[in-house]
């Protein structure tokens, strides 16, 4: 065999030797690095059982305290690998994978910009403390019952049990009220009455009917009174008292409870709710003969 066709054999023997003493020098470094990943590895489900067993008590939604969970142990893992990255020397491999991963992570932020936002809208809203499952709220122009929140929207039931589903970022970005967290609540009903009515008995028997079924005493306030203006047909009033209630449905139910027992007190007294009147002028019959020779 000539010499020149030795060559190639030779170079590929020589690269041979050289991995393979790099690799029995390198052997403590791959023990290592391989003995970082495998404890990286059961740390991290430990730090997944334990995160996940916290944020139970604080998150009810299962979807989002498990992606909570996720989270850390995968952080647990690439603190590992780039410990083992480290360990066999290859800072530039290193180097290239955060260079990449940053990269990729800004064009998949940018193409998922309002997923990743509803996402981390979805994660801020579970640990508020002043928003919860079973509240009831008005956001975004809708009032109802909060029955999920999720990693991209947030789903209200309203009165008449219309579902809403509505992005998490909407409800981080705008204001709501929420109705649960006070137990107290304002109902305002506004009435008027004839103007040959006694205003001072109908001020008083008003503000007696709302305390009769509704103690202000306990609730530490007082039914409020005031006229408001001479209507039409009637002087117009506007009565305000609190109730214990957490929803706009018990505001509405108080409100129907006292013009129904406002109406029979009324109605003992002799008090008048009027109604709007119209008078009909018609043309007196010489006029309408007048008009029918024209």
């Amino acid at each position: 065999m000539r010499m020149q066709d030795m060559e190639p054999v030779k170079e590929i023997t020589n690269k041979l030797d050289g991995w393979l003493e790099t690799l029995i020098n390198n052997l403590p470094n791959i023990a290592v690095a391989l003995v970082v990943l495998i404890i990286s590895y059961f740390i991290s489900r430990l730090v997944f059982r334990f995160t996940l067993k916290l944020t139970d008590k604080r998150i009810k939604q299962k979807s989002i305290s498990k992606l909570v969970a996720r989270f850390t142990a995968v952080i647990v893992v690439l603190v590992g690998l780039f410990l083992a990255l480290g360990a066999l020397n290859l800072g530039k491999a290193l180097t290239g994978l955060l260079t990449g991963a940053g990269i990729s992570g800004l064009v998949v932020g940018l193409a998922l910009q309002g997923t990743l936002s509803n996402t981390i809208s979805g994660i801020v809203l579970a640990f508020r403390k002043n928003l919860r499952l079973g509240d009831w709220i008005e956001t975004n122009g809708y009032a109802g019952e909060v029955v999920d929140i999720n990693l991209n929207y947030f789903v209200l039931r309203e009165a008449d049990n219309n579902t809403v589903v509505i992005p998490n970022k909407l409800i981080i970005e705008n204001p709501f009220k929420n109705y649960t967290l006070t137990k107290k609540m304002r109902v305002s009903l506004e009435c008027g009455v004839g103007y040959e009515s006694d205003l001072e008995k109908v001020e008083q028997v008003t503000k007696d009917t709302i305390a009769k079924h509704y103690n202000q005493k306990e609730l530490g306030k007082k039914v409020e009174f005031y006229y408001t203006e001479f209507g039409a047909s009637s002087i117009n009033y506007l009565c305000r008292f609190w109730i214990e209630g957490e929803s706009g449905l018990d505001r509405l139910k108080a409100k129907s409870n006292a013009i129904i027992n406002i109406k029979k007190v009324y109605n003992q007294e002799g008090f008048n709710i009027p109604f709007p009147i119209r008078t009909l002028q018609v043309d007196s019959p010489i006029n309408i003969q007048e008009a029918e020779r024209k």
